[in-house]
């Protein structure tokens, strides 16, 4: 019952990510968005890499689960990143975000198509496609967060 609050949940938020940017009334408000969205994808997508790492078992059921949520989620934080949300709250993001927004914009189309790629490799339940699509999505984080993220 409880997962099918938060995959609920989810949805709904995946409903309203393309209008909120014009939800913010400031930009502490984008800023804490895109953070608490950043956290929930990191819990659930720590337990399917827990998964591939063999770090904990593999449970195609869960992992599928788990993936379904980072799916869902993984455009959600995208959208707070508007003109002004560079200041305004305690933010990690590099001032790159905006001055490079091509290249930011490149890094968040690379995530988002290795999730997708993730979520069918949910769908099918294999571990070796998990497994691999994991490592894709961790390397597009990664390579987002070093550019994009102070330390």
């Amino acid at each position: 019952m409880k997962k099918m609050l938060l995959v609920t949940a989810a949805v709904a938020g995946l409903a309203t990510a393309l209008p909120a940017a014009a939800q913010f009334q400031k930009a502490e408000d984008a800023i804490h968005y895109r953070q608490s969205a950043f956290t929930l994808i990191a819990n659930h997508f720590g337990r399917v890499a827990a998964m591939a790492q063999g770090k904990a078992p593999f449970d195609a059921k869960i992992a599928a689960e788990n993936i379904a949520i980072v799916s869902t989620l993984s455009k959600l934080p995208l959208t707070a990143f508007g003109p002004g949300t560079d200041k305004g709250g305690s933010t990690k993001a590099k001032p790159e975000a905006w001055s490079d927004a091509a290249g930011f914009k490149a890094a968040a189309d690379k995530y988002v198509a290795a999730v997708d790629k993730l979520d069918a490799a949910g769908k099918s339940g294999d571990f070796g496609q998990i497994k691999a699509a994991v490592g894709e999505t961790g390397g597009a984080c990664k390579g987002c967060h070093d550019k994009f993220k102070a330390k």
